[in-house]
C-alpha cells in the first residue's frame, strides 16, 4: 500500500511532497512527521527505502506506507491533553508522532501482539528521546508498550478518547472496537478495506466517514489456553504524575518561555532593512581616436586622467560580472538552547540532568 506521491531525498522532502499532495493538512501533523525521522525506525540495511511512499515488513517489523500515516494522523484530530490507544502499535513510529501533539498532559498506551516487535520499539523510543534533536522542542507524552492480542483487552479498561487500529479489521469485531472509544472520542481503523473514521457523538450514537481504499493484514484472532480462556490484557494504569515529575515539566515550560521572549527581543519590532548594493565611483576618460580611412590600421589613444581637468565624476550600476558570488557558507549547526540554559544554571549536574531527562545531547 502507498506509491501515492513521489520519494524524497531526506524526511524533510517527503514531508514536502505529502504536503503537496495534501496528505498533511494541518501544521500540527506536519511539525510531528518532520520531528521524526522515518528512517530511524527501518534496520539499517533497508534505509534506502525509507522515504518512499510504501509500506515495508521485515519479519514481524512492519511499517506503514506515509500517504497512510498522513491520513489517520490527520482523521484522529489530535489535541493536547487527550488519551491515545494504538491497537497493533508496531515499531512505535505512529505512537512516537502521536506523543509529540499530546504532550505531558496526554496520555499514550499500545498494544502489540509481538514481543521482539516490543523490544523494537522500545529501543527505537529510547534512541529518540536520547539523541533526536526534537526531543527538546516538544512536550512529549512517552508511549508505553503491553504485549497482548487487543482483541482481548479487560472489559474493565478505561475508554479513550483516540484510538487507531493498525491491522484488518472484519465486521464482526466493529462494536468491540467501538467500545473502546469515550462519548466524543475518535476511532481510525482499516474496516472493509477502507480506512474508516468512526466519531461517537453519544452513547449510542455514531457518525462514520470512509477516508480512502485501503489493504492491511487481518487482525489475528486470539489463541486461547488450555483451559479455553482467554488472556485478557491489561493496559496500563492512568498514573497520576509525581510531583517531582511535574516540576520538571513546569521549569522546562519556563525556561522555554524565557528563550522565546528573548528571541522576539533579540530580533526587534520590525524587519531589518536590507543593505543597497554598493555603488562604485569611476571617473570618464577622454578619448581621442585617430583613424585611418585607406586601408590602413585603426588606432586609438586614451589619454591620462591627470591630463583632464575637466572629467566629471559619475555612479555607475555594477555589472553582474563584477559582483563577486558570495561564498559557500556552511549551516551552522543547530543550537540547543533549552539545554544551553539548563546547563548555566546554578544547580547540582544531578539535577541539571534529570531536567534534561539524561540525554546525550
Amino acid at each position: 500500500m502507498g506509491g501515492a506521491v513521489s520519494a524524497g531525498e531526506d524526511n524533510d522532502e517527503l514531508i514536502d511532497n505529502l504536503k503537496e499532495a495534501q496528505y498533511i493538512r494541518t501544521e500540527l501533523v506536519e511539525q510531528a512527521f518532520r520531528a521524526i525521522d522515518r528512517a530511524d525506525y527501518y534496520l539499517e540495511e533497508f534505509k534506502e527505502n525509507a522515504y518512499k511512499d510504501l509500506a515495508w515488513k521485515h519479519g514481524n517489523i512492519h511499517l506503514s506506507a506515509p500517504c497512510i500515516y498522513s491520513e489517520v494522523m490527520e482523521a484522529l484530530d489530535l489535541q493536547p491533553g487527550l488519551s491515545f490507544l494504538n491497537l497493533g502499535s508496531g515499531t512505535g513510529y505512529l505512537s512516537s508522532m502521536v506523543g509529540l501533539i499530546l504532550g505531558p498532559f496526554g496520555v499514550n498506551h499500545g498494544v502489540e501482539l509481538h514481543s521482539d516487535v516490543i523490544e523494537y520499539a522500545k529501543q527505537k523510543l529510547d534512541f529518540f528521546i536520547r539523541t533526536s534533536d526534537s526531543f527538546d522542542k516538544f512536550d512529549f507524552c512517552e508511549p508505553s508498550f503491553v504485549i497482548g492480542n487487543c482483541l482481548e483487552i479487560s472489559p474493565d479498561c478505561s475508554q479513550y478518547d483516540r484510538v487507531y487500529c493498525g491491522a484488518g479489521v472484519q465486521k464482526e469485531h466493529e462494536e468491540y472496537m467501538k467500545s473502546l472509544l469515550k462519548v466524543g472520542g475518535i476511532l481510525v481503523m482499516p474496516l472493509e478495506e477502507k480506512l474508516t473514521k468512526i466519531t461517537r457523538t453519544g452513547p449510542s450514537a455514531w457518525e462514520t466517514k470512509k477516508i480512502l481504499a485501503v489493504s492491511f493484514a487481518p487482525l489475528i484472532q486470539p489463541c486461547h489456553s488450555e483451559s479455553g480462556k482467554s488472556r485478557l490484557v491489561q493496559l496500563p494504569p492512568l498514573a497520576v504524575r509525581s510531583l517531582q515529575d511535574l516540576a520538571r515539566i513546569a521549569i522546562r515550560g519556563t525556561i522555554k518561555k524565557v528563550i522565546r521572549q528573548e528571541t522576539v527581543s533579540s530580533s526587534g519590532n520590525g524587519p531589518k532593512n536590507t543593505p543597497g548594493v554598493k555603488r562604485r565611483r569611476v571617473r570618464r576618460r577622454r578619448m581621442e581616436t585617430i583613424v585611418f580611412l585607406d586601408k590602413e590600421v585603426f588606432a586609438s589613444r586614451i589619454s591620462s586622467p591627470s591630463d583632464d581637468n575637466s572629467c566629471e565624476d559619475l555612479e555607475e550600476e555594477p555589472r553582474e560580472e563584477d559582483r563577486a558570488p558570495p561564498p559557500e557558507a556552511k549551516p551552522a549547526p543547530p543550537v540547543n538552547f533549552l539545554r544551553e540554559k539548563v546547563l548555566s544554571l546554578p544547580l547540582p549536574d544531578p539535577l541539571k540532568y534529570y531536567l534534561l531527562y539524561y540525554r546525550e545531547k
